[in-house]
């Protein structure tokens, strides 16, 4: 069994190489939908989220956020995550405002650094919130680059992967920015029996609270506890492959951001809900988070059988399925 791959195009090359050596692989990051409804899959899982949820979620928070929100701009890498997440951020949000318009979208190469010329084509455009899916050391460099240029007090800026640059950079992030952790992770987790383990544990050994790929990494390790050990069942022998991967689709198992159901991709993909707040600054110097809202799974991902896009396209309707919650935005 193979647990990996962290970036979109990985997983989009791995899978398919996966399913021929037919070595069970469980995709713990990457965000792109197209992993399972381009595609059919017996020995491919993802046990989080696509980036379906983080821009659907995204489009939803600033238009409550700005009621009157006129434009919106992007910078977004460009292969599979970056263009997949603009393409849903933007979408959703025309679905919600339909008169929004698009300012410019900068689609800089993976890995490029320095954001100089987009920073400024942003900053010229004035555009009442910009989005982008940077992560990573990009996402660092971006924050570093613009801030002093005062790009975040131009413009509401969110950051769908944020969260992971607030420990390092801390007060450095402007007051005001919209963060997002893929999932409802770190800052934005439950109050469990199962965080409040992790959390402890992972500071202990590493020095540094988890941020939402270590949580990922968490749940898909989980996940898989979760199929072997009802695939074992009371016999007590171990399982076979086939016997962990039919007991691995459509599972509901428990992590330390909250339940998990593989609910989509013929029951290998996850969902789950998601949340985003704005950072502020303490005279601490640490960052809290203010404005949090919490987005259900049914609100935010797509139904079982339907594709992100044609979702989106027939308006975003929450389905009543995995995580939904009785009045949940």
């Amino acid at each position: 069994m193979v647990i990996g791959y962290i970036s979109s195009g990985d997983c989009l090359a791995v899978a398919p190489v996966a399913e021929e050596l037919k070595k069970l692989t469980v995709l713990f990051d990457c965000g792109t939908p197209r992993i399972f409804e381009d595609n059919k899959y017996k020995y491919v899982f993802r046990s989080t989220s696509t980036a379906t949820m983080d821009n659907v979620a995204a489009a939803l928070y600033v238009s409550e956020l700005k009621p009157n929100l006129k434009s919106v701009a992007g910078i977004n890498q460009n292969y599979a995550w970056g263009q997949d997440s603009w393409t849903d951020f933007e979408a959703s949000l025309k679905d919600l405002k339909p008169n929004v318009e698009v300012a410019t979208s900068q689609m800089p190469k993976l890995g490029a650094g320095q954001y100089g010329a987009e920073i400024s084509s942003l900053m010229s455009h004035k555009a009442d919130v910009i989005h982008s899916s940077f992560w990573g050391g990009d996402l660092e460099a971006f924050v570093l680059q613009a801030s002093p240029r005062g790009l975040f007090k131009k413009s509401t800026v969110v950051l769908t992967a944020g969260e992971t640059a607030t420990y390092k950079l801390g007060k450095q992030i402007p007051d005001g920015t919209v963060i997002g952790a893929r999932g409802p992770n770190g800052p934005f987790a439950p109050n469990n029996d199962l965080n409040k383990w992790f959390k402890n544990a992972y500071e202990e050994r590493f020095g540094s609270p988890p941020s939402y790929p270590s949580y990922h990494m968490a749940q898909a390790v989980l996940g898989v506890k979760a199929a072997y050990e009802k695939a074992k069942g009371s016999a007590g022998a171990a399982p076979t492959t086939d016997q962990v991967i039919t007991a691995f689709e459509n599972i509901t198992f428990d992590t330390p951001s909250g339940k998990v159901q593989m609910a989509l991709g013929s029951g290998h993909q996850a969902v789950q809900g998601t949340a985003y707040g704005m950072v502020k600054s303490g005279k601490d110097g640490k960052l809290t988070y203010t404005n949090v809202k919490h987005y259900a799974a049914d609100r935010v991902n797509p139904p079982p059988g339907a594709k992100a896009a044609d979702w989106i396209k027939n308006g975003m309707k929450p389905w009543g399925g995995a995580g939904a919650t009785t009045g949940a935005k």
